[in-house]
């Protein structure tokens, strides 16, 4: 298993380590429902040094992006980030990932930390045109500090405007007396803030730094376990939960990120499926009973009819009720439809609602 370069610090604060990834990660610190409250109404700083980063350099990196996302890359401009996805030839998705336009000739991914490898050899499969690709995951370390008080814990550390950044920008440069921080104004949670890449070497000094910082805001670590709950409130998908290599993105709801304006792997049979419009559909639902969502559970009909299964569900910490995502059969992904959730074989209701859950 691999150790980020923080993990002695998470271990020495007495967080609760989990296998994630093929890492050896915090799960949690105080508890998930104080973690997940102090950045919804503060500021915390989650380690997700676990994620990985590419490189793509040269005349026709642009290209390669083009080819293999399923978003306009095109569209970026220099400091601009994009959510995209990488779909396979199956209709599926083979991860799901953020474009950052270095400029326009560089430009870095950043993918899901279990899908390295993987997504390597894809790109890499469809680089027919001598772009130098550079995998810098192992040396590069990523802290997310999100709350509404980010700015402020951390504006003393660099002279960049960290308040007037606009959401899914970038800028490089000083951040705590260290050069070529990679400053983003990004996150996993809706609850605002920066997503800080820089070399493993400086980790430490950057981690104090910020805590030193962000003391008199009560910043505090937070774990992998309130980075779910705080992504599910806003109803982001989480890759080998919500979509995966057999989900397609207009199922799951990211035909945002699908342009057909270029042609990219497997664009002309995604067309396809969206004239014909689809058979099942990622829904959000909140329980009208009691009980607690669980990733596999089967969503049925009135009459105990299977229509779908849940992906992703949990007790809302900052709503006090069930929330979860699912897929199920069109038909009954019309927001206010009542479904089942199969809870050890009673069946629960739910209500459908539209994503975000926390407004």
């Amino acid at each position: 298993m691999k150790n980020t370069a923080l993990t002695s610090v998470h271990v020495n604060l007495g967080a609760k380590m989990v296998p994630f990834a093929g890492y050896n990660m915090p799960v949690q610190y105080a508890g998930v429902n104080v973690e997940h409250d102090t950045v919804r109404k503060s500021v915390g700083v989650f380690d997700v040094s676990h994620m990985g980063e590419f490189i793509l350099k040269g005349e026709n990196a642009l290209d390669l992006i083009q080819r293999v996302t399923s978003n306009d890359a095109a569209k970026l401009y220099d400091g601009k980030v994009q959510y995209s996805c990488l779909p396979n030839e199956d209709g599926g998705i083979v991860d799901d990932l953020l474009v950052y336009r270095i400029d326009d000739k560089t430009y870095m991914l950043v993918v899901n930390a279990s899908n390295i490898e993987k997504d390597w050899n894809w790109i890499s499969k469809f680089n027919t045109q001598g772009v130098e690709m550079k995998d810098i995951s192992d040396r590069t370390s990523l802290l997310a500090v999100q709350g509404p008080k980010a700015a402020d814990a951390l504006q003393s550390l660099t002279d960049i405007d960290l308040g007037s950044m606009e959401y899914y920008t970038f800028t490089k440069g000083k951040f705590a007396g260290i050069d070529n921080v990679v400053v983003s104004a990004t996150g996993y949670t809706g609850a605002g803030g920066f997503e800080l890449y820089f070399d493993n070497e400086h980790a430490d000094h950057i981690w104090n730094e910020v805590f030193k910082a962000g003391e008199p805001f009560g910043i505090k670590p937070i774990g992998l376990a309130a980075r779910d709950t705080l992504r599910l409130e806003m109803g982001f998908c989480l890759y080998g939960n919500d979509i995966d290599d057999a989900t397609s993105p207009l199922e799951a709801g990211l035909g945002w990120v699908t342009k057909f304006t270029k042609e990219f792997t497997n664009s002309e049979a995604l067309q396809q499926q969206k004239q014909a419009g689809v058979g099942r559909k990622l829904i959000g639902f909140e329980m009208i009973d009691r009980g607690i969502p669980r990733h596999d559970y089967a969503i049925v009909d009135a009459d105990g009819n299977t229509i779908g299964k849940v992906t992703s569900g949990t007790q809302s910490p900052s709503l006090q009720k069930a929330i979860g995502l699912g897929y199920v059969e069109t038909a009954f992904a019309k927001e206010g439809t009542d479904i089942y959730i199969s809870i050890r074989d009673n069946k629960v209701k739910a209500k459908v609602v539209k994503p975000p859950f926390y407004k």
